[in-house]
């Protein structure tokens, strides 16, 4: 007796070899042993999924220092047809490299990314005060412009994955002036159900507001609030028709499934013009969703089947 081997999955992530989003995709379990395709930006990643290059594409969403990247909020927000299925935290460590033999001290021009070099300022104004810096593509190619000669910088901040591909000199490690820096990643794929609830979950919305007058958005934040929703995330982004017309990008504790979100989706729903779910999934840090007990669904169940028996003649005997 044979059996039909499972069919091989495709991964897409912002590339090449050694970035922090390699390390979010070694992540997942089913993305071991699997293909991995290395993209360039992020509308490469999601475009692979829209048009079935790949099952899946792994995108930086948040940073706990910058914030949003807003280049994968606006994508989810305007390309239909995707759906979040899981969310993984990368530590955000930087070390600084150069060529086989080089020395810390004889370093004077660096190139990194602009954001990663912002990160560093305080380490290097302590170690190499007097540097230059080059503004570099990506954080891995700011490296690979050492090893292919394309660059005149003697060294390059770069995430420390970059010293397994890479015949590259380790000039000095946690270089990041925050210790606590982290950066979220979502795993984006065609629009699926939701996996089941664990009860540790979040929710990932993106909501217009109906018009601009005063209160708009505290009438947004009721939908949760009234129904005992906490928001780990609130951000705005222009929906770029006018001035002055934002989308909300929220993250909601709790799951689709559960009461009190469902209720607060339909709430939603008839107050927004334009309501896009991105998706319920397990949180990367497996927290435990805590709610007063009179956010419980027994209590929503209750009430509807209070509001049913009213509808249908019953007493009410509340």
């Amino acid at each position: 007796m044979t059996f039909d081997a499972a069919p091989r999955r495709t991964y897409s992530y912002l590339g090449p070899a050694g970035t922090f989003t390699e390390a979010a995709l070694a992540q997942v379990p089913e993305a071991r042993g699997q293909e991995w395709r290395s993209v360039r930006n992020v509308g490469e990643a999601l475009a692979d999924v829209i048009q079935g290059r790949s099952d899946a594409a792994m995108i930086a969403i948040e940073n706990s220092v910058d914030g949003g990247v807003s280049t994968a909020q606006d994508a989810l927000a305007t390309v239909p047809g995707l759906r979040i299925v899981g969310e993984y935290l990368v530590p955000v460590e930087f070390v600084l490299v150069g060529r086989p033999g080089a020395r810390l001290e004889d370093v004077s021009v660096i190139a990194a990314h602009p954001v990663a070099y912002a990160q560093c300022l305080q380490w290097l104004g302590r170690t190499l005060p007097a540097h230059a810096h080059i503004p570099a593509a990506s954080n891995v190619a700011s490296a690979m412009g050492l090893i292919d000669g394309s660059s005149d910088a003697d060294a390059a901040i770069a995430p420390p994955g970059i010293l397994e591909h890479h015949p590259l000199e380790l000039l000095a490690s946690a270089i990041g002036d925050n210790p606590d820096a982290v950066t979220r990643f979502v795993l984006v794929s065609r629009t699926v159900s939701p996996p089941p609830p664990t009860g540790a979950d979040k929710t990932s919305l993106m909501v217009e507001l109906p018009d601009d007058h005063p209160g708009a958005l505290l009438e947004m934040l009721e939908q949760f609030a009234t129904r005992g929703i906490n928001l780990s995330l609130l951000a705005s982004r222009p929906i770029g028709d006018a001035l002055g017309r934002y989308r909300f990008v929220i993250d909601a504790d709790g799951h689709i499934e559960d009461e009190r979100m469902a209720d607060a989706l339909l709430g939603l729903r008839r107050f927004s013009p334009k309501v896009v779910f991105l998706g319920s999934y397990p949180r990367a840090d497996r927290a435990v969703v805590r709610y007063p007990d009179r956010y419980s669904d027994d209590v929503f169940v209750e009430a509807r089947d209070w509001l049913r028996g009213l509808l249908s003649g019953e007493p009410d005997e509340s």
